[in-house]
C-alpha cells in the first residue's frame, strides 16, 4: 500500500503521517488559549478535541461567530470559585460597602446594578433597612441623607434632581420597598407640578416616572397594596382647593383617576389603618374636615369618631395598631383603642428632651420591626412596641436613642447636627422614609 510521506517544516522532528485537517467547529484552536485541556475545551465547544495538526495557525479559523464565542468566556466573579458560590459570598457583604463593590470590576458592577442580587438578599432575609431623611435647609433648599442603623452612620446620597431642589408641598412615598418617589409639589417659579421621579436604593440613582394627571401641591398621599394614592391639595386657578384623587400602579406604569373626595380639602395628616386611608385637613373655607377612602368600593365617607378627635401628627399604623406621639419631642407614645374609640397612653420614656423646634419629633417610621422616631436635629429613637414590658426602668431595650452615637463618628455628621440644632426654625425635616436593599 502506498503511503504519502511529507516532511514537516520542523525538520528536527523527522517524518510523520499527514493528519487530516480538523473541523474548525470542534478544533481546540478555536477555544480560548487559556484552556489547555480537552475537558476545558469541551465546556465551551461540545465535542472538541485537541488539534493534532500543530502547524495550523489558530487565528486562521476566524468566523463571524468568533466574537460571540469569546464573550462566552468571562472571568469568574471570585477567582477559584464558581459564580453561584461567589454570589453567595457577595450578598453577605454589608450594604454600606456596596458602593465599593461596584468599583471592583465590570462584572461586579453589572451584578449589583440588576434586580437579581438584591432580590436574592431580600428572599434570604439579608436586606438591610436604612432611614432616608429629606430636609429643608436654612436657605430653603432640599437635601437628604440616609442613616444606617447597623453602623449608626449617616451616608451621603446623590443630589435631589433640580426640579425638587426648592419645591414646596411635594409628596413622598415608597413602592416595592426600594423605590422612593417624589411627586407633585410647587416650584417657586413655575407653580404647581405634575412631575414624578423616583430613587432606587438598588442602583443609587434617580429615574423618571409618568407624570400625575393633575397638577397639585400640599396634598395627601399613601400606599395601599403597592399602589400610590394622592388626593386633594391645591393648584393655581379658580378651583384652588381640589377634590380630585388618583392612583399610580407601578405594574401598569400609569395613573388613573379614582372617586373624588366628598369635599375639597388640603390634608395636613393622613394614615392607612384597617385597610382604609384616613385624611384630616382644611376645607376651602379653612374649616377642619376628615374623610376616609375605602379602595375596595372606591368611595369616600366622612369620619367623626374618637380616632379623629384625638389624632395628632406624626402617627403610624404598625402591626394592626395605630400609634401617635403624645408630646412635642416624641418622648411619649399613645395608641388608639378601637374597642373604646379613644386614645390611651402607651409608653413614657421619662426622657424629656425639650420643646424647641430642633428637638421636635418630625416623623414615625417602621424600622426592622420597631418604631423609629426622627427629630429635626436628626436624633433618632427606637421603640420596641411589641415588648410586653412597657416600663423603661425594667426594660432598657424598650426605648433606645441610637443616633447620638452615630452623630459623633464623622466630621460631616457633627456639622450636620450643629446646623440642625442651632438653626432652630431654619432647618427642619420634610419627609422621612425607610428603604430596603
Amino acid at each position: 500500500m502506498d503511503q504519502t510521506i511529507e516532511r514537516s517544516p520542523n525538520a528536527h522532528r523527522g517524518f510523520r503521517v499527514q493528519a487530516p485537517l480538523v473541523d474548525s467547529v470542534s478544533c481546540y484552536c478555536k477555544v480560548d488559549s487559556g484552556f489547555k485541556t480537552v475537558a476545558g475545551a469541551r465546556k465551551f465547544v461540545p465535542g472538541s478535541k485537541i488539534c493534532i495538526q500543530p502547524d495550523i495557525n489558530p487565528h486562521a479559523h476566524k468566523t463571524k461567530n468568533s466574537r460571540r464565542e469569546r464573550s462566552r468566556v468571562q472571568p469568574p466573579l471570585l477567582p477559584g470559585l464558581p459564580d453561584d458560590l461567589a454570589i453567595a459570598c457577595l450578598i453577605r457583604v454589608p450594604r454600606v460597602e456596596h458602593n465599593k463593590l461596584r468599583l471592583v470590576c465590570k462584572r461586579w458592577y453589572r451584578l449589583l446594578a440588576g434586580n437579581f442580587f438584591y432580590s436574592l438578599r431580600k428572599s434570604l432575609g439579608m436586606a438591610e433597612e436604612w432611614v432616608y431623611v429629606i430636609k429643608r435647609d436654612r436657605d430653603g433648599r432640599i437635601s437628604w441623607h440616609a442613616f444606617d442603623p447597623t453602623y449608626q452612620l449617616w451616608q451621603p446620597l446623590p443630589p435631589v434632581p433640580g426640579e425638587y431642589s426648592e419645591a414646596l408641598g411635594f409628596g413622598c412615598a415608597v413602592l416595592s420597598g426600594c423605590h422612593l418617589y417624589l411627586f407633585g409639589g410647587k416650584d417657586p417659579i413655575k407653580g404647581s407640578m405634575r412631575r414624578v421621579i423616583f430613587y432606587s436604593a438598588r442602583t443609587n440613582k434617580w429615574h423618571r416616572a409618568p407624570d400625575m394627571l393633575r397638577k397639585r401641591h400640599f396634598f395627601g398621599s399613601c400606599v395601599i397594596n403597592n399602589c400610590l394614592y394622592v388626593a386633594g391639595g391645591e393648584c393655581e386657578g379658580i378651583q384652588r382647593t381640589l377634590r380630585s384623587a388618583e392612583v399610580y400602579d407601578p405594574n401598569r406604569n400609569r395613573w388613573t383617576f379614582i372617586a373624588d373626595m366628598s369635599t375639597a380639602m388640603v390634608p395636613f395628616i393622613g394614615v392607612v389603618y384597617d385597610g382604609k386611608w384616613f385624611l384630616k385637613g382644611l376645607g376651602s373655607h379653612r374649616e377642619v374636615l376628615s374623610e376616609a377612602y375605602n379602595p375596595e368600593i372606591n368611595g369616600w365617607s366622612p369620619v367623626n369618631d374618637g380616632m379623629i378627635a384625638g389624632w395628632r401628627n406624626p402617627s403610624i399604623s404598625m402591626n394592626g395598631r395605630l400609634y401617635a406621639l403624645d408630646c412635642r419631642d416624641g418622648c411619649k407614645l399613645r395608641v388608639y383603642d378601637e374597642a373604646t374609640d379613644s386614645w390611651n397612653r402607651f409608653i413614657d420614656s421619662k426622657l424629656h428632651l425639650g420643646s424647641s423646634r430642633a428637638l421636635e419629633a418630625a416623623a414615625l417610621v417602621p424600622l426592622n420591626g420597631k418604631l423609629c422616631i426622627i427629630r429635626n436635629n436628626m436624633s433618632i429613637s427606637i421603640v420596641d412596641v411589641s415588648s410586653p414590658d412597657k416600663q423603661v426602668e425594667t426594660n432598657p431595650h424598650l426605648w433606645e436613642n441610637i443616633a447620638g452615637k452615630g452623630h459623633f463618628r464623622t466630621l460631616f455628621t457633627n456639622l450636620w447636627s450643629s446646623i440642625a440644632g442651632r438653626g432652630g426654625l431654619k432647618s427642619h425635616i420634610v419627609h422621612c422614609q425607610v428603604l430596603q436593599a
